[in-house]
């Protein structure tokens, strides 16, 4: 409850799903952080919803100019173009024909069985507080395409067949009638939480058309399992439109909602997110909802929320500045002012935090959890970057950080991943070196004060490749102390236990195991360092047969991400395992700089400027894999998606990288760094990649794959700063020859704009041609959102037409 950063280990199923097909967690992708840390998918009231796509930014891009005299194939941003769809078939037809159909081959029928299996461990969660509450599970197979939201109960659910009621059949529902989607995605819900006597009755479900980030918004009553009707007696909440919204109860007939109220963007910032939050009470029409905040049009988001918490009810603003930066504003409530007195005529002024702009604020009771992103000194003492703090939430409005606890301080070689929490307890997710450990706080409410529990050493954290994480069984987590701990690795499959933080997890009740997807027994998992340019030691994990030969002969496909502080953890991925490890390929996960392995300061060191450092760490991996004789050049591979799509545009264009590939897979990627601010929620991350609309372009233009390519290599004319079309120049590497590459986005992606994948692979089929580019590959999915897929047969097939190119491109189809 307290730990706002916490919600979105709630999330939807994409982190699961991700995890089981790549091996790596990287469900955030591009996600501000207000959405990822405020913005669950199975939030209780105090959080907001993820924020979502409003299809007016589409229809603003597709109204661009058709083209451009230095961009020739400008018009293919045009999403739903009637010729630009055309284009797409087209070369949706050509990689299939190349490739050969994924649904005939036995990797999609092995990837779609694991998705589809009924042994995966349903993650499930109570709701309520009461001896005979359910607990929650959303669930996709064959026979469930688009999924069911369905209960059980406790004992059921540690039995080996649960005994499952289905509450919200999404199969059931009308198919959606917006552009190209034709089935619903789970997006998840966000409950009515009332404090201590709360009934836990009613929640607020988001169904994403097609799987876009736009969704619609429907109250539902947990107790008679039907929505709420709008024109009935309760009245129920209800946004109909798909849009970028965000919407959580803040009492039961009163929620905050922020959304494109008017559907022509003038609530949105220019990222496209809420600028403007309203009181929207119930029984009235959306268009009297009342404002009560606003953020500035350049922010990334404006939210204002309220919660719950160990008897403390908090009601705060927050604009998200950019993406690391953030102002809190904050005012205490009672549950009865809450409960009677809505936003907009509460008189409690909000005050602001006086945290530092990049810090991120949660709480725990009325304990103020400060996580710091950069060195801060108060009262004579100095904190570190990536250091978490504790102290009274009154001291802190007062500015007095005398009694602050440091919880966690980082060193070179450790970071704080992740926390969790219980009634009494926080639990700490502590990174090694990439090797996970858990540590246990204990909190006296009555000192109001804070103990470390269990042995105070370095021992406890899991073996290389392996991960551990724990989490609430109970969407309340201040219900008790009782705990989901998970275990799992690269090669090893998911455990369950319920345990207790009361003894740090010592004692655990084994829940469900998933059995093995693929045969690992000949495998094992290594974990080494390469060098990068500039000195600094990278981690990275081998996923590799026992008794391979190093001879230079082994196909291996290396995966990184190198973004938003975000981390590439162990995993167990069965799609990894199926499609890849078992035909004799090698897979290697890269932990370089941009993400959060080694806390803030990690991350920041390939920012804006310094992005070239990331490049540089996966050159310098790939040449540890190289000189090793793990692999050659024909036969490694790299692949990402995202962020990590922007990663693989750059190794294929860059000098040195270019030349150590074979081939490449690239996902969903950003491609355009000129105009990738004006596309869809691009500007929501000038803070990683700069404005290039500013001196940033001096140093963005060395990192656009797309420019690089166009006019740095193929030598075409490109605009100058004065607005003028130069003339065409020598290529800048003569020797420059494309690896073999399949490109993969989805037209439903409204996240990253498909145009910037449509875009690179027209300049290397029309401009770049076989001489340069011997093989590109594109295949776009009508459906799917940033994931790329929207159901289990959607992504089977993605994942099998990725591994059959990659078996096909580096001699390894047996």
């Amino acid at each position: 409850r307290g730990m706002l950063w916490r919600v979105a280990a709630f999330a939807t199923t994409s982190t699961s799903v991700t995890r089981l097909l790549s091996g790596s967690a990287k469900a955030s992708h591009l996600t501000p952080r207000s959405a990822r840390y405020l913005c669950s998918a199975t939030t209780t009231a105090r959080a907001r919803s993820p924020l979502n796509m409003s299809p007016n930014a589409a229809d603003a891009v597709a109204a661009a100019p058709a083209t451009s005299a230095d961009d020739p194939h400008l018009w293919l941003e045009d999403v739903l173009g009637e010729k630009q769809l055309d284009w797409v078939e087209n070369c949706n037809k050509k990689c299939i024909e190349t490739v050969g159909d994924p649904k005939e081959t036995e990797t999609f029928n092995r990837i779609k069985s694991i998705l589809d299996s009924k042994d995966k461990i349903p993650h499930a969660y109570r709701i309520g507080n009461d001896a005979d509450s359910m607990y929650y599970n959303f669930w996709q197979d064959a026979k469930h395409v688009q999924g069911i939201w369905r209960r059980t109960t406790l004992e059921s659910y540690k039995s080996k067949d649960p005994e499952w009621t289905t509450v919200l059949d999404l199969d059931a529902l009308p198919q959606p009638t917006t552009d190209t989607a034709k089935t619903w995605v789970w997006h998840g819900s966000t409950l009515l939480d009332e404090g201590a006597n709360s009934k836990w009755d009613r929640a607020i479900i988001r169904l994403s058309p097609g799987g876009s980030d736009a969704d619609i918004a429907r109250e539902f009553d947990l107790k008679t399992e039907q929505f709420v009707n709008p024109d009935g007696a309760d009245r129920g909440f209800a946004l109909e439109q798909p849009a970028k919204t965000c919407i959580a109860y803040r009492s039961r007939d009163e929620v905050l909602v922020g959304t494109d109220f008017h559907q022509d963007g003038s609530t949105l910032t220019d990222s496209g997110y809420p600028r403007v939050v309203k009181s929207w009470k119930r029984g009235t029409p959306i268009e009297e909802a009342v404002t009560v905040f606003e953020g500035g049009q350049t922010d990334i988001a404006a939210h204002q929320y309220s919660f719950h918490d160990r008897g403390f009810v908090h009601e705060f603003q927050l604009r998200s500045i950019t993406f690391y930066t953030s102002k809190y504003f904050y005012r205490s409530l009672t549950a009865d002012a809450i409960a009677s007195t809505t936003a907009d005529e509460e008189s409690t002024p909000f005050m602001e935090v006086p945290i530092p702009e990049d810090a991120e604020l949660g709480m725990f009771a009325d304990i103020a959890m400060v996580t710091l992103r950069s060195d801060f000194e108060a009262d004579g003492a100095t904190f570190k970057a990536g250091s978490l703090i504790a102290l009274p939430m009154s001291e802190l409005m007062d500015n007095d950080w005398s009694n602050a606890l440091a919880m966690f301080e980082p060193t070179p070689s450790r970071s704080l991943s992740s926390t969790s929490e219980t009634k009494d307890y926080i639990i700490l997710k502590i990174l090694e070196d990439v090797k996970t450990k858990l540590e246990f706080w204990r909190y006296d409410a009555d000192t109001k004060s804070w103990a470390k529990q269990g042995a105070d050493d370095d021992e406890g954290a899991v073996p290389v490749g392996q991960d551990v994480s724990v989490g609430s069984h109970c969407r309340d987590s201040s219900a008790d102390n009782s705990l989901w701990l998970w275990r799992d690795g690269y090669l090893v499959p998911d455990t369950l236990e319920m345990a207790t933080a009361e003894d740090c997890c010592a004692k655990t009740e084994h829940i469900k195991s998933k059995p093995a997807m693929f045969n690992a027994d000949d495998l094992c998992v290594e974990q080494h360092f390469a060098t990068s340019a500039d000195g600094t030691k990278i981690p990275y994990f081998v996923m590799r047969k026992k008794d391979l030969v190093m001879d230079g002969s082994n196909p291996v496909l290396l995966d990184a991400y190198g973004g938003f502080e975000i981390s590439m953890l162990p995993g167990y991925s069965a799609g990894v395992g199926a499609g890849w490890l078992e035909r004799g390929g090698t897979k290697v996960i890269a932990n370089i700089r941009g993400g959060g392995e080694y806390g803030p300061k990690w991350h920041q060191a390939a920012l804006k400027e310094k992005r070239y450092k990331c490049f540089e760490d996966m050159e310098a991996v790939a040449k540890d894999l190289i000189d090793n004789k793990l692999t050659s050049r024909e036969k490694l591979a790299c692949i990402g998606g995202s962020n990590g799509g922007l990663l693989v545009g750059n190794l294929i264009t860059r000098p040195i990288a270019s030349s150590l590939f074979g081939a490449a897979v690239c996902q969903v990627p950003l491609l355009d760094m000129k105009r990738y601010t004006k596309l869809l929620a691009g500007a929501s991350w000038a803070g990683e990649y700069g404005d290039p609309d500013t001196d940033d372009w001096q140093f963005l233009r060395k990192h656009s794959p797309y420019h690089l390519l166009r006019n740095d290599i193929l030598g075409k004319p490109e605009l100058g700063e004065d607005g003028t079309l130069g003339e065409a120049t020598e290529t800048t590497n003569a020797d420059w020859m494309c690896p073999k590459t399949l490109f993969t986005t989805s037209t439903r992606d409204d996240r990253v704009h498909p145009g910037h994948a449509r875009k690179m692979v027209a300049a290397l089929l029309e401009e770049a041609g076989t001489e340069k580019a011997p093989q590109v590959l594109y295949w776009e999915n009508t459906e799917g959102g940033h994931g790329g897929a929207a159901d289990n047969s959607q992504r089977a097939y993605m994942w099998a037409l990725t591994y059959n190119f990659l078996a096909k491109t580096l001699g390894h189809e047996n």
